[in-house]
């Protein structure tokens, strides 16, 4: 079975098709800078688990329907494609970044689950519109397709109310559906399962804390193989301090910001989301050069750092509070997979929480799923390399 992943942006879309025989990628890339005047399409193909073909090229994408109809093409070609024909495309799964509470599993996208999509599309602005375009376009170009819609949100839809509902009066739950839903659920969804198939435990025995942290960052706790929690809320602003986004803040900070500062609602948006996080702190919302100003002993770096791993280490320790028994402490995503720095002050003085690094295997640098944890440590400390688009190709795989 040959499926395609997408994951359209509001100006990208990232692609990676897979033959689920194998499991195995055979090609992706990425169309970026969607409407403006320098786009770009990067391509490969794989064969045999190494790059078999690579290009890039730099072309004007007019719109997202531009950007899939240049995919189609390269994954198409004679010489350089993937595919033979577009019938061997069984599906298309599209990651879809809010389902609200009418998604918690994957959806055939039909006429109705669009209404419903632009229905709850007010709750991540900024992602489901982009999302619904590209499924929009793939029926289009792929017309022979399945199109499965794979939702962020759907691995937390197990969380207990007393985890999701706000201290607010109820109505604007029952009425608006606010409430915490939590994302990266497909990223928090496929390190559980790989991590408890790692340490050879049954999914519905484990209990794990998961951190996601890239430019976006994210945690969960996972008892039983589900989530019950989540540092996530309405939308991907709360909980961690991210690259742009500034995470938890007290609420009347906003009402301070409008009262006081005379800042409209879309000014505190664009503050809180694209201007806060490390870029407010630093400057720079790059971690890397964060870490190297802060290797240089630079003030400002320093203080990020220490913001950065404390609001995750006081997550894990609210985690444990909640799941009891910890078997796992995850680190997943681009900063929790590569940065060693990062990972030891998360761990640091958490041996009474039973949490104790082994810093010689922290410092070594792997692409796979390892142990970082100490042997005397009750909780396994594991660095897990996420994999978005083959879970959700996965579910797509097994809603089909």
């Amino acid at each position: 079975m040959k499926i395609l992943v997408l994951n359209a942006g509001s100006s990208s879309i990232k692609f990676q098709l897979f033959d689920m025989d194998e499991h195995d990628v055979i090609a992706g890339g990425l169309a970026e800078k969607i409407g403006e005047t320098a786009g770009a399409i990067t391509y490969r193909t794989i064969k045999n688990g190494s790059e078999n073909h690579t290009m890039k090229e730099h072309i004007v994408i007019k719109d997202h329907q531009a950007g899939l109809s240049r995919i189609s093409e390269l994954l198409l070609d004679p010489e350089k494609g993937a595919l033979e024909d577009a019938n061997q495309l069984q599906a298309v799964g599209h990651r879809v970044v809010h389902g609200a509470e009418l998604f918690s599993e994957p959806a055939e996208v039909t006429e109705q689950v669009m209404k419903d999509l632009k229905k709850i599309s007010f709750l991540a602005p900024l992602h489901n519109p982009a999302n619904l375009k590209g499924i929009e376009i793939a029926k289009q170009v792929f017309p022979n397709a399945k199109q499965v819609a794979v939702f962020d949100t759907a691995f937390h839809q197990t969380l207990p109310p007393h985890a999701y509902r706000f201290s607010i009066p109820k109505n604007y739950y029952e009425e608006h559906g606010l409430r915490v839903y939590g994302f990266h659920g497909t990223s928090h969804a496929y390190v559980s399962r790989t991590s408890a198939e790692y340490l050879g435990k049954e999914l519905h025995t484990f209990n794990a804390i998961t951190v996601h942290l890239g430019n976006g960052c994210s945690m969960a706790a996972v008892k039983e193989g589900k989530s019950v929690d989540v540092s996530m809320g309405l939308t991907p602003l709360g909980g961690l301090i991210m690259g742009t986004r500034s995470g938890d803040v007290d609420p009347s900070l906003l009402l301070f910001m409008s009262d006081n500062l005379g800042l409209s609602s879309s000014e505190i948006d664009k503050t809180l989301n694209k201007e806060s996080g490390l870029k407010g702190l630093t400057g720079d919302n790059d971690l890397r050069n964060i870490l190297e100003r802060y290797q240089h002993q630079e003030e400002d770096a320093q203080l990020a750092i220490s913001m950065y791993a404390y609001r995750i280490k006081k997550y894990v320790g609210a985690y444990i509070a909640a799941l009891g028994k910890v078997d796992a402490l995850i680190f997943t995503a681009g900063v929790g997979e590569n940065s060693a720095l990062i990972r030891a002050l998360v761990c640091e003085n958490m041996e009474n929480l039973g949490i104790k690094m082994d810093k010689e295997q922290n410092e070594k640098v792997a692409k796979e799923t390892r142990v970082l944890s100490d042997t005397s440590s009750n909780v396994k400390i594991l660095v897990v390399p996420t994999n978005e688009e083959l879970e959700i190709a996965v579910q797509t795989m097994q809603f089909l």
